[in-house]
């Protein structure tokens, strides 16, 4: 199997590139902004790039889109910006498949929901509420109609490993292992079944190795809102200081509207594959402290 993975210096790419590497198959990734080692330059949104790596030549049998624009608040004020980076960079890599002939999976989210009846099935009402869950929804369905057996994996909280750190569980993590004091200001209320990165790749390699197709619902085991996701973290930590304000969605005025019963029932693909275990944030965290014992 040879894949191409946008967006492969990111949290879920990574995951991915490595992944699917360790398990044999041609796999290139690409960065658009940060560089790393085994990543290679692509420009989703300007095609005719000259130093942009020759998707066509490598002639991928997969086309991998993580990338995207996910400040979802950000997304709320600058909407052309959103548009650009979520679904045309998806509009362009879809004709790059087309031309390849090659399948196409692309990472969405929860938020093309609206967190009324949380957590989802695939086949639940879609009802995004804000320009970010609009454009998600935009470009998966864009993938789902003009790609021949292409994939759509919603995922939600996405934590784990990755070089910059960037996602909330890997913060709270880096600053207690620094023993930097925390401010924390979270909203009690928002609900989500957080996925490690590491499990979303080995979720998609099996689907991918099997020729599945469609849309799954990718989540961990755990079922809970951020205050309690940012404690179960801190829980390791017996040391750490730190000032947790659990408030409202509605006092935090937020921009961008959130759904609040998110996250999902991965029914779907835990029946096709009763013996695929998921971890959670304990597992995860066990994980990282044994790195520091080490």
């Amino acid at each position: 199997m040879k894949v191409f993975i946008s967006g492969a210096s990111g949290l879920v790419g990574s995951n991915c590139l490595k992944h699917f590497t360790e398990q044999g198959w041609d796999t290139v990734g690409s960065y658009f902004s940060f560089q790393t080692d085994d990543t290679v330059f692509y420009d989703t949104l300007n095609a005719g790039h000259p130093q942009n790596f020759d998707i066509a030549e490598f002639a991928p049998d997969v086309i991998v889109h993580c990338g995207a624009l996910t400040h979802v608040d950000y997304c709320e004020a600058h909407e052309e910006e959103s548009y650009e980076k979520t679904v045309q960079s998806t509009i362009n890599l879809v004709q790059v498949a087309r031309d390849c002939k090659a399948k196409m999976v692309y990472i969405s989210t929860d938020y093309v929901f609206d967190g009324e009846h949380g957590p989802y099935r695939e086949d639940a009402p879609l009802n995004p509420l804000s320009v970010y869950a609009r454009h998600k929804l935009e470009a998966e369905q864009i993938v789902l109609r003009d790609v021949l057996g292409s994939l759509v994996l919603r995922v939600t909280n996405v934590y784990g490993n990755e070089i910059r750190g960037k996602n909330f569980v890997a913060r709270i993590v880096d600053q207690c292992k620094n023993n930097q004091k925390l401010t924390l200001k979270l909203p009690y209320d928002q609900y989500a079944s957080p996925a490690n990165a590491w499990d979303i790749a080995r979720a998609m390699y099996v689907l991918l190795r099997d020729n599945k197709e469609g849309v799954y619902n990718i989540g961990g085991t755990d079922y809970l809102n951020r205050v309690e996701l940012a404690l179960r973290v801190l829980s390791y930590f017996p040391a750490a200081e730190y000032d947790l304000i659990p408030i409202s969605t509605a006092d935090m005025k937020q921009p961008a509207a959130r759904p609040l019963l998110g996250g999902f029932v991965k029914v779907k693909f835990s029946n096709e594959y009763p013996e695929f275990l998921f971890g959670n944030i304990d597992s995860y965290m066990k994980e990282q402290m044994q790195k520091v014992e080490l």
